[in-house]
């Protein structure tokens, strides 16, 4: 069991946003489910919780009422190994939703995602401050991440 995992708090589509997460990431599966009762505050026999896994990371999903919504102050940060898990994470998970800058998109049920190659990581950490700031700018060019232009603009310092 997980020491630390975040509980995504929704009004009431926890359970087609946990099918939604389940199908767009590999190795996911959906683990509990619990139901409100008599006691309320929902519905009985409507979904109160359900706990699963994106990639073997273990999640929390509630129906918690409309009482709080998803900002980008939180978001949920997936390393890509390349190009192609780029374009396949951000078009998943923005199809309905809303494309930010920098690799950032909101998804259809508010959620805010950063999909980012791991090799930004690298780029940045470069001790040639030249090479970062030409790395910066790119990136504040794009919506969804581009590894060659950000390569690119590494190598023009």
């Amino acid at each position: 069991m997980q020491k630390i995992s975040p509980c995504l708090w929704f009004d009431n589509q926890a359970e087609e946003a946990v099918g939604f997460y389940t199908s767009v990431f590999k190795n996911s599966k959906i683990d509990k489910v619990s139901y409100y009762g008599d006691a309320g505050p929902g519905m009985k026999g409507t979904v109160l919780t359900i706990t699963f896994q994106l990639n073997g990371q273990e999640f929390m999903a509630l129906n918690g009422g409309p009482e709080y919504k998803f900002t980008p102050a939180l978001s949920l940060f997936v390393n890509c190994k390349d190009q192609e898990e780029v374009d396949y994470f951000w078009d998943k998970l923005s199809e309905g939703g809303e494309k930010g800058q920098c690799g950032w998109l909101t998804d259809i049920y508010g959620v805010s995602w950063q999909i980012v190659p791991t090799i930004l990581g690298e780029l940045m950490s470069d001790k040639d401050t030249k090479k970062t700031a030409n790395v910066i700018r790119a990136l504040l060019q794009m919506k969804k991440l581009d590894i060659v232009m950000l390569k690119k603009a590494y190598e023009q310092a």
